[in-house]
């Protein structure tokens, strides 16, 4: 691809937006385009044209969109289903009608039936309910990937969709009321162990089984669907490996320096019982994940209290937690 193309990255501020750009500018690229939603609403149609008119553009990676766990989806999926129609429909569209040559799209694996076959194929979806905790989310993301299959179809697009893991890494939501499994337990054992606390909580059974992918891993991908030219269809994103929410937890604490027990509330939902993608269309292309899950866990705690800093007083434990 050539590094002087136009590349649109809607979304840059969240966390696959900002490791795109990260990416992007790493492998060379410097024509970056990027707007907050101050300067542009992505769910205003008009906004959205008028700028496509405005600003030429050679590649869309379509990261934008709201997100959140499964507190956030079942207690919000009119806004889950409403914005993220509007994000996607409105840049998609409008960048076909400025003839913009590529786009990637990102859903995620909450697209695939809750009860699904292991590990999960892209030509799975659609083939049974999906999980109600999240199914407005994941409709949204349906018709996203979609769209863009009708855009090549019926246009001649080049758009691709990407479906990634659950995602971790630099810039995430540690907000306890909207944020996922990973983010939510790393706060909750860093701050157990600067109050002193002997346990903490994890929503659930701890025995799902989730698959979890570095940020970083995701700009990779991107960067490699790019530059080999893959021009259309769906690719699942992920590392080919997981392990239950215990584990999980266990491996934050052990990152963290917690060594409190953990506590298991089953009053809330599991959600899917296992969620482990089959990497193999994007494998057998030549790319794999390179980040490990500890390796990964480590660098989202140095975000985490970099980012969080500003909420705790410099007490002897806070600044022991900074130097790790």
């Amino acid at each position: 691809m050539d590094k002087n193309a136009r590349i649109f990255v809607a979304g840059h501020r969240g966390m696959v937006g900002s490791a795109l750009v990260r990416g992007l500018r790493a492998a060379g690229y410097r024509n970056l385009v990027t707007r907050d939603r101050s300067e542009l609403d992505l769910t205003d149609q008009h906004a959205v044209a008028a700028f496509f008119q405005d600003e030429p553009i050679d590649v869309v990676l379509l990261a934008a969109a709201r997100v959140g766990g499964i507190l956030a989806n079942a207690s919000q999926p009119a806004a889950f289903l409403y914005e993220n129609l509007a994000i996607e429909s409105n840049v998609i569209h409008a960048a076909y009608r400025a003839n913009v040559g590529r786009l990637v799209f990102f859903g995620s694996s909450c697209i695939y039936p809750k009860l699904c076959e292991q590990p999960i194929r892209e030509e799975y979806l659609l083939s049974s309910p999906l999980e109600p905790t999240n199914d407005a989310y994941a409709i949204a993301k349906i018709a996203g990937l979609k769209l863009c299959e009708a855009y090549n179809r019926q246009y001649g697009t080049r758009y691709v969709s990407l479906m990634p893991t659950n995602l971790y890494g630099p810039n995430d939501n540690y907000d306890l009321n909207s944020s996922h499994v990973l983010p939510a337990l790393l706060r909750k054992a860093h701050e157990a162990k600067l109050n002193g606390e002997r346990a903490i909580t994890v929503w659930g059974s701890g025995e799902p089984r989730r698959e979890f992918l570095h940020v970083d891993d995701v700009a990779a991908a991107t960067l490699f669907v790019l530059e080999n030219d893959v021009s259309e269809g769906v690719f699942n994103v992920g590392v080919g490996d997981d392990l239950s929410i215990r584990e999980l937890a266990e491996c934050i604490c052990e990152v963290v320096g917690f060594d409190g027990a953990l506590e298991y509330d089953t009053t809330k939902p599991d959600g899917t019982p296992r969620k482990l993608l089959d990497v193999s269309r994007l494998t057998a292309m030549g790319w794999r994940a390179r980040i490990g899950l500890a390796e990964g866990i480590a660098s989202t705690y140095e975000d985490f209290l970099g980012r969080q800093a500003h909420r705790f007083a410099r007490t002897p434990a806070w600044e022991a937690a900074v130097r790790g």
